[in-house]
């Protein structure tokens, strides 16, 4: 089939679609290439969300294999539960609305103690612009190896993102970070 680009242009939903099919595509690539990793260095990970609601446990549980390193994980949506599930300050997570590197860290700590796993991840943010994010996106997350965080970043987005599109985007964007982190592992293997 040959498609002609109009005079008009390309539509809002033609451009999600062609959005969501590079997504699904990437993804595909990085399920690939974790879960191998994964797989065959014999290494465990389990997770931790609130902003990306269960999108980083699906990813997980599409890779090849999924059972034998993916453990499990939390999703911690309101600071309660954060607070009791994850064991992050109290008074901390009253104080940011549960949105900091550090409770971004914490979370990524504490769930890689729950299911005793070499590695764990975390994310925590806002998919929607509120009054406590002062009206942006953003979330933090974290990456922990052996009980070590290994990387702890920001990310923030356009305030006019959709909800979907946000969760999806810091999705993506970790699962790539944790592509990143498992090369510069594996490099450090092969040279000690």
């Amino acid at each position: 089939m040959i498609l002609k680009h109009s005079k008009i242009g390309v539509s809002s939903e033609e451009l999600s679609v062609r959005s969501l099919i590079h997504f699904i595509i990437e993804l595909q690539n990085l399920f690939e290439y974790i879960g191998k990793y994964l797989l065959t260095v014999n290494e465990t990970i389990s997770l931790a969300e609130s902003v990306t609601s269960g999108f980083l446990q699906f990813s997980f549980s599409q890779m090849k294999d999924s059972s034998k390193f993916f453990k499990g994980g939390i999703t911690a949506y309101t600071p309660d539960e954060k607070i009791y599930l994850l064991h992050v300050d109290e008074s901390e997570a009253l104080a940011c609305d549960c949105v900091s590197p550090n409770i971004a860290e914490t979370m990524a700590l504490n769930v890689s103690k729950i299911f005793k796993t070499d590695w764990s991840i975390a994310v925590t943010g806002y998919a929607t612009p509120v009054p406590e994010s002062n009206q942006k996106l953003y979330a933090y997350f974290s990456i922990v190896y052996k009980g070590q965080v290994i990387l702890s970043e920001k990310l923030d987005l356009h305030s006019r993102t959709k909800q979907v599109n946000a969760q999806l985007y810091y999705t993506e964007f970790i699962l790539g970070c944790f592509k990143l982190e498992l090369d510069k592992h594996s490099e450090n293997r092969s040279t000690s």
